[in-house]
């Protein structure tokens, strides 16, 4: 067997993996479904409505089940085949999914007799598939691949889930405007059960042994200690949350495509791809020249060029200076999501993987979710424009902050944990 230095220089070392090609495939081919999902439900409110408020919502309903759930759904990681926890998880995402479709065939007798709540409801549901499906794929592909490979895994997986988030809203936006709700549903519907079948190529995993008998209390403070106790798990954590919370215009992008640069749903399709495409050529730079080195530095320098991006954009009235923008911020926010995981999978012991990856899943739940939220709320409150500004002028501020108070992780150099590895 190759030594581990030169399975590292190898940029293709996790994907000769069979199982990992399994496991990134699927994770492919889910997150299409659920970005395609999150882009159709965000137009079909829309247009019902005509109202940033009403976005923003989107975000709160699958925030709250997926944030009170999260905790437990690490636990559960912990201690259950995390491979079937998927697979169950994924089953109930369907179901929520064909009950979207079964909407559009019966508008009439549900949408027009309750307006948007029903939409609402499913979303919430799909929220509680989601935390569990998080922890769960975390802890299992790091008993996929060996310890020396989990910077190449990480980019792998990285780019996987932003080329999906690249084809995702494009295919969305796109089925949506040629063919309508109906169609784009079934395609998500269909992408599922193919992202189901594919687990069936893993493996079941050994969970690995707990130290000590623990009361799902202890279990779940266990987890979250953690996290609170190490200053570089916790200062990335922090920083991802409160810069995307503040700094992200996504869940805004309809209205932008439709009152500020007019370009409708085609624009939007775009726009909405637009993030996913820069984080997909910047992974596929990762992949030949990882991060390890000095990388606290390019984590907090990346987090900042992110918010630059967020403030210019807001102020930009031209549609291909806009489409650059978040092409580049989505390259800054790569850097950072790769980072996030090497730390994870680098500090966390193997038998608190879920744990932790669940009180990561808080952390960018919030930051997703309820940041979604946030940027309806800001939007109202402020105006569209100014409360853009805002949000990316504050993650500035937070890095300067993050910079200051959590000084190991400004020092941070992975390539002290990965001679550890060895």
């Amino acid at each position: 067997m190759d030594t581990p230095k030169k399975i590292r220089n190898d940029p293709y070392a996790a994907l000769r993996i069979k199982e990992f090609r399994f496991f990134v495939f699927s994770r492919f081919i889910i997150t299409v479904a659920m970005q395609m999902q999150s882009v159709i439900v965000g137009l079909q409110i829309y247009e019902m409505t005509k109202d940033a408020f009403s976005l923003g919502l989107i975000g709160l309903a699958e925030a709250v089940p997926f944030l009170s759930m999260a905790l437990f759904a690490g636990h559960i990681a912990d201690i259950f085949n995390r491979k079937k926890l998927i697979m169950i998880s994924l089953l109930l995402f369907f179901v929520c999914s064909l009950t979207l479709l079964s909407f559009t065939l019966n508008l009439s007798s549900v949408l027009i007799l309750f307006g948007t709540t029903p939409i609402y409801i499913i979303i919430a549901i799909s929220g509680l598939a989601r935390s569990v499906i998080y922890p769960s794929q975390i802890a299992l592909m790091s008993q996929i691949v060996p310890r020396e490979l989990y910077p190449n895994s990480s980019t792998w997986n990285s780019t996987a889930w932003h080329v999906a988030a690249v084809t995702g809203p494009a295919l969305g936006g796109l089925i949506c405007a040629f063919w309508g709700f109906t169609s784009s549903y079934c395609t998500v519907i269909v992408l599922i059960f193919i992202g189901f079948i594919l687990y069936f190529g893993i493996k079941n995993k050994t969970i690995p042994v707990k130290e000590k008998k623990e009361t799902l209390i202890q279990s779940l403070s266990t987890g979250i200690r953690f996290v609170f106790k190490n200053q570089i798990v916790l200062g990335a954590l922090s920083l991802d949350m409160f810069a995307v919370l503040f700094g992200g215009a996504i869940a805004m992008l309809p209205i932008f495509a439709a009152e500020v640069l007019h370009t409708g749903r085609y624009g939007f399709g775009f726009l909405r791809a637009a993030p996913a495409a820069g984080a997909v050529i910047m992974s596929m730079i990762l992949a030949f020249h990882p991060p390890i080195k000095r990388s606290g530095m390019k984590l907090l320098s990346c987090v900042a060029g992110f918010g630059v991006c967020i403030i210019l954009f807001a102020i930009s009235t031209n549609f291909y200076l806009s489409l650059a923008l978040l092409v580049m911020s989505g390259m800054f926010d790569n850097v950072s999501y790769v980072l996030r995981q090497m730390i994870i999978q680098l500090y966390t012991p193997d038998n608190m993987r879920g744990r932790v990856a669940a009180v990561n899943s808080i952390f960018v739940g919030s930051s997703n979710e309820i940041g979604s939220f946030e940027s309806g709320l800001a939007a109202r409150i402020m105006r569209l424009i100014p409360s853009v500004i805002f949000g990316g002028s504050m993650t500035l501020l937070i890095v300067g902050f993050t910079s200051k108070v959590s000084p190991k992780l400004r020092k941070m150099d992975l390539r002290e944990k990965l001679k550890e590895a060895e």
